[in-house]
């Protein structure tokens, strides 16, 4: 069993706690108003992937702790460090102030940890107005570069969240799949069972968080059909040898589409505890296409999209559990 330090900072009131307790302790957002403020440091194991423990340091915000953090606790705080996770309040009336302290965790860091990894979120975006989130969002996202760059941090990756819609499933999906071993095989080894499956996208969650691990897409490339008016279509073969084609894959306009299934599978798993059941899976059609959601991996749930209207239901269902064996090998157990 591996235990992975992660540091969850920022300013007090920036979310931290709602965040950690939606994500790991099946908090609803609405749920998150009755939690209390951070004092000093709020320490708690959080199991992912089965044996894969998150050593998480939940860090309070307050002006007097970041003084004891930087001076008296500052090795016990800062060393041996997997991930920080840095949270910024976009609506802060302090934001010099909170740079402040963001550049002294960056150096700490930088003298504890150099090899952690670093993450920033730019927290409560759903309070800036739509038409200006972009802007501002950039805006700050290059005031953080900079502040990354004059404590000697290259290396960062910077997302804006919202608990109240999938932009925090994404963050946190990007974040703990940096603490899978061996990510790259498994991903080879979805994207077989992809092909196999002639599904449009397959997707890896995982069991108890819903978070996304993994997912592989077709990459067959479409065929133009001059007997169709050069319309793109996929040919498949029949057993005949001959060839036929079928309507194309559905286009996916949505960049953020699996973590809102993250979202809302999640709740409605919840939904079944509440009402004493337990979700196992389910499956979704219309005229464009398929989805397969099933419980997967002792660890693991999978969602398979298929639009090919040649491939029936049971082929799929089949290939999910004649799969699970073979996946078990590839994901982590630490």
């Amino acid at each position: 069993m591996a235990k992975k330090k992660v540091l969850l900072m920022g300013k007090a009131h920036s979310g931290k706690t709602s965040m950690r307790s939606i994500i790991f302790a099946n908090y609803l957002a609405r749920d998150t108003t009755r939690l209390a403020p951070t004092l000093d440091v709020e320490h708690s194991h959080v199991r992912f992937l089965g044996d894969l423990v998150l050593n998480l340091w939940d860090c309070g915000g307050q002006d007097a702790f970041y003084e004891s953090y930087f001076e008296r606790d500052r090795e016990t705080i800062f060393r041996s460090v997997e991930l920080l996770i840095y949270v910024f309040d976009i609506e802060s009336d302090d934001p010099e102030k909170d740079f402040d302290h963001f550049c002294g965790v960056l150096e700490a860091i930088e003298e504890n940890s150099p090899d952690a990894r670093i993450f920033v979120l730019i927290h409560k975006m759903d309070l800036v107005a739509e038409e200006d989130r972009d802007a501002i969002l950039e805006d700050r996202k290059g005031l953080i570069e900079d502040t990354c760059h004059s404590c000697g941090v290259e290396s960062f990756q910077c997302f804006g969240t919202s608990i109240w819609d999938e932009t925090l499933y994404r963050a946190w999906s990007e974040i703990v799949t940096n603490l899978i071993p061996n990510i790259g095989i498994l991903e080879t080894h979805l994207n077989n069972f992809c092909r196999v499956c002639d599904a449009d996208e397959v997707v890896l969650f995982e069991r108890a968080t819903f978070l996304v691990i993994s997912h592989a897409q077709a990459t067959d490339p479409p065929v133009e059909d001059a007997a169709n008016g050069g319309e793109s279509r996929k040919i498949d073969s029949v057993p005949d040898g001959s060839l036929k084609p079928h309507i194309k894959r559905t286009p996916h306009f949505d960049a953020h589409r699996f973590e809102k299934i993250s979202n809302i599978v999640k709740q409605f798993k919840l939904s079944c505890g509440k009402a004493q059941s337990q979700f196992q899976g389910m499956e979704v059609k219309n005229s464009r296409f398929s989805a397969f959601i099933d419980a997967f991996t002792a660890n693991t749930y999978i969602m398979v999209i298929v639009s090919n209207p040649n491939v029936h239901s049971a082929a799929t269902v089949l290939n999910i559990q004649n799969a699970r064996a073979h996946f078990e090998r590839f994901i982590p157990r630490i």
